[in-house]
């Protein structure tokens, strides 16, 4: 085995001989390159974030609250668009109120939208086992875990369900909020 090695060791030795010094300053000028490009992909990730940041600040805050102000709820621009603001839903639920948000969803008949994952690991040549799973997981002595949760789009449209009718609601356990958002349709590009 340590012959083996040996000779592995000097193949490589006399690779690196014979490699020209051309071959070395391409490679290290792309190295270069290439820590230039990600350094340039980090700084456009970056800048992409907070472009991102201040086009909901414009969107968000300040065409809303301007046009509230002005009692205005849609404005046409000089090249034919059209600005209208529309109101938007978000909830986020914290994992601190995960399990309190989930019983009051429970308690109030709205459980249809929490999903449930149960997950088993079998080992080499369960898979019988496994087809039946669900059937005999415990009596086999099978380890399962379940996860719940709520899909964030559902949550939103739940939430925007709720507010319409009007119905109430814990707010704050389901980190629900309304907004509005500028929207421009049209126009020329």
């Amino acid at each position: 085995m340590n012959k083996l090695f040996e000779e592995m060791e000097e193949e490589q030795s006399s690779n690196i001989e014979n490699l020209e010094q051309n071959d070395l300053t391409t490679v290290a000028s792309l190295a270069k390159k290439q820590k230039n490009q990600e350094q340039k992909v980090k700084d456009l990730d970056a800048e992409l974030k907070e472009a991102k940041k201040e086009l909901l600040r414009i969107s968000d805050e300040e065409i809303p609250n301007l046009m509230t102000e002005t009692g205005l709820s849609s404005f046409k621009l000089d090249d034919g668009s059209s600005l209208e603001i529309k109101s938007i839903y978000g909830a986020s639920i914290l994992v601190a109120n995960r399990e309190k948000a989930y019983d009051w969803l429970r308690d109030h008949g709205h459980d249809d939208i929490i999903k449930n994952k149960v997950v088993a690991t079998f080992g080499r040549g369960q898979e019988d086992d496994a087809k039946v799973f669900m059937r005999v997981a415990y009596d086999n002595g099978v380890a399962t875990d379940q996860e719940s949760k709520i899909e964030p789009q559902t949550l939103k449209a739940w939430v925007k369900e709720r507010m319409e009718a009007g119905e109430e609601f814990p707010m704050e356990l389901f980190g629900a909020f309304i907004g509005q958002r500028a929207i421009i349709k049209g126009g020329k590009k």
